[in-house]
């Protein structure tokens, strides 16, 4: 058996970044099994980390059939599918890739915005069914002057205001707590940041802080002439109510990154012209994918040195 450490790989990496892990250790590949269960059955009791994305995860079920994990390596900012409290009972360190993708999620951000003030995904179905023979599209709204309220003022956050602020927007926000280091109004709540604003982009961390705490109370607060953009996590919006107000006009429309059951998405959106659906791809460019890829490798390559993580969740 090889002394090299062997890796869990839940999910495949980039190509590039997977050649290093593969050059770099024993690399068991979880994703590609076709009978999961006994490959951790097997190589479980030798497994010291594991690399995985937010989405995918890694339970308690499968945290507690490794009994010398050591090192959960996240491919992306997220890490809501990690159980982070049997990572801290065991001392399970976890890392994820910040930073590099946030100039990319707030590009789309501002995209679905334009996406869904403008009309444009609702125009080019449009003009390619023909119906620019028969008359003009309807017109789209403005976004300079609109009002942006971002929901969670982290890196992604503070990046997206300050796309809007080029596009003439006006700024604030809601934190945990209000930011000294920047010049935007801090508002109490979401739902009164709702209130003021005229898009609400959901911005924040996932998890079970922020689970539903877009709700129908928020959602009405924004109201009907309001916009949802969410390039966070589809739990943060209790997606339930976010179909219920924008089929009874509650809500004028919404560009969505992320639902709650991915890659099922809810069929009554499918069928709304006023929402933008994106596959959750805010981040999805080749260049940051390969950062994200590159940052994970780092991750394990100083866990195993004996060096200080690059990127330890918070």
């Amino acid at each position: 058996m090889s002394d090299k450490p062997a890796v869990l790989v839940v999910w495949p990496n980039r190509p590039q970044a997977m050649a290093e892990l593969e050059a770099a250790y024993r690399v068991i590949h979880l994703w590609r099994a076709t009978t999961p269960e006994e490959v951790i059955d097997t190589a479980g009791p030798e497994i010291r980390a594991i690399v995985t994305t937010g989405e995918r995860g890694a339970s308690v079920q499968l945290i507690d059939r490794l009994p010398r994990l050591e090192i959960i390596a996240c491919f992306g900012v997220g890490y809501d599918g990690i159980d982070v409290e049997a990572c801290k009972a065991r001392g399970i360190r976890v890392t994820n890739t910040p930073d590099v993708l946030s100039r990319d999620v707030a590009d789309m951000g501002l995209g679905l915005i334009l996406m869904t003030l403008r009309r444009l995904a609702e125009a080019e179905r449009f003009v390619r069914a023909g119906r620019w023979l028969q008359g003009a599209h309807p017109l789209g709204v403005c976004l300079a002057g609109k009002k942006l309220g971002i929901l969670g003022m982290g890196r992604i956050g503070l990046e997206l205001a300050r796309r809007a602020r080029v596009a003439d927007m006006l700024v604030g926000y809601h934190n945990r707590s209000p930011r000294k280091d920047v010049d935007f109004p801090s508002f109490s709540s979401p739902v009164e940041l709702a209130r003021w604003a005229d898009v609400l982009a959901v911005t924040c961390p996932g998890g079970p802080a922020t689970h539903h705490l877009v709700d129908t109370t928020v959602l009405d607060a924004l109201g009907p002439e309001g916009w949802l953009v969410n390039i966070a996590r589809g739990s943060v919006v209790d997606e339930p109510a976010l179909v219920a107000a924008l089929a009874a006009g509650r809500l004028k429309g919404a560009g969505l990154d992320v639902f709650a059951d991915e890659p099922r998405v809810p069929e009554a959106l499918l069928t709304m012209e006023n929402v933008v659906l994106q596959p959750h791809h805010a981040s999805a460019t080749v260049e940051t994918r390969d950062a994200m890829a590159e940052l994970v490798v780092a991750n394990l390559a100083a866990h195993f040195r004996g060096e200080q993580l690059p990127t330890p969740i918070a």
